[in-house]
């Protein structure tokens, strides 16, 4: 997706995108990180409220017009001492059914650009992972967490086989390391992962790299995204991740 400060024309976006996933019989559709609002920081604070009320109706009305599926991968919702969470929930033809608060905050000095998430997003605190019976045990997080390979361990410590690297990666980072860590996250726990981005530039300074994936479990990259909206499919074959794991058993090996 390429959202902007315009939450009804976000919205708008990401039913097209939604509609046109569901017209190919996707049984699973993932939306990037800041899907609904992606806009200045006092703006996102103080419409906090309105944001997450509307992505929350617009999530559970598409999964039931579509019987399918839906990460919302991430908007804002209101936190404690007046910041915000950043907010990823997996919603399903009968309402929600998990939900995930980004745990590592993007706080950095990048060339032309100051980003500090923690100033207006509290931090979560604990992974989520879902075990779904159709679609397998599925494992949140949000964009910076790609970093922290730690998160991932412990999800695939407790049986996951999808990951979710819902994102707004920037333009500068994502040229050096989006594929590069989210086909990482994917080998070392021999697991797809599922990588919808948002590109093209937002508003003021902020520029994201695009570039959506889906990667199985032996880092083959099996669809990906170009810089502008657009949707990727692949297939998740469980088979595959059994076989992966038995070749490369590298789960059971641990020894730290």
């Amino acid at each position: 997706m390429n959202s902007t400060p315009d939450l009804d024309a976000n919205l708008a976006q990401a039913s097209e995108l939604i509609s046109r996933a569901a017209a190919l019989n996707a049984s699973l559709i993932a939306l990037p990180e800041n899907f609904s609002f992606l806009g200045p920081e006092n703006e996102k604070v103080s419409r906090v409220e309105e944001i997450a009320s509307r992505s929350q109706e617009f999530l559970y009305a598409s999964a039931r017009q579509h019987q399918t599926v839906i990460l919302g991968g991430s908007f804002p919702a209101p936190a404690p001492g007046g910041k915000t969470w950043n907010r990823s929930v997996l919603t399903g033809p009968k309402g929600g059914l998990a939900t995930y608060d980004k745990i590592h905050l993007f706080d950095v000095e990048l060339p032309g650009q100051s980003l500090r998430e923690s100033d207006t997003v509290e931090a979560g605190s604990e992974p989520t992972l879902y075990k779904s019976k159709d679609l397998g045990a599925l494992g949140m997080s949000i964009c910076y967490d790609v970093r922290f390979p730690e998160q991932y361990r412990s999800l695939s410590g407790r049986g996951a086989e999808i990951l979710f690297i819902p994102a707004a990666f920037t333009k500068y980072t994502g040229q050096y390391h989006w594929d590069l860590l989210v086909r990482a996250r994917a080998v070392e726990n021999t697991c797809y992962a599922i990588a919808p981005a948002q590109c093209g530039h937002h508003f003021g300074k902020r520029e994201s790299y695009g570039h959506s994936l889906i990667v199985d479990p032996w880092g083959t990259l099996l669809a990906e995204a170009g810089e502008v909206p657009s949707v990727i499919t692949a297939e998740i074959d469980p088979t595959r991740i059994r076989d992966v794991r038995k070749q490369i058993p590298s789960l059971r090996h641990r020894k730290m």
